[in-house]
Parts: C-alpha cells; structure tokens; sequence
C-alpha cells in the first residue's frame, strides 16, 4: 500500500518550496523550480487539481519530497 494519498496540488507546491526547491523561471502555467544538488523540475498542475498517490510518488522521486513534508 502507498504511503501517499491524494491532494490538492497547490499543497504539494507549498510543500516543495517549503523544503528548498525555488521558482527559477516560468511560462504560462508551467514553472521551473530549482534546488541545489538536484536536476531542474517542471510544474505544470493547476492549483486546484487533485494530484492522485502515483503521480505523487513519481514527483517524489525526482524532488525528494516526503510524506511528512505534506
């Protein structure tokens, strides 16, 4: 069973900007985000959507984002 469940992708944004990653450019809705030591990653979710457990272990994985982080 996943430890992720589902939520809103505006918290999962705050999330990741809380654990360092910052916006270094953006075009239209999507939005670059940067952190040291880690590959550039793309945003592109709208704040209101639902973002399900896969996808959330998927953006986890590139972004070092935990569950507790939530």
């Amino acid at each position: 069973m996943s430890t992720w469940g589902a939520t809103k992708a505006k918290r999962v944004f705050a999330a990741l900007l809380r654990i360092g990653w910052a916006i270094k450019r953006s075009a239209g809705s999507h939005f670059t985000l940067g952190r040291p030591d880690w590959p550039d990653y793309v945003w592109s979710f709208h704040d209101g959507d639902e973002i399900g457990p896969r996808m959330l272990s998927r953006i986890a994985r590139h972004t070092g984002l935990r569950p507790e982080d939530l």
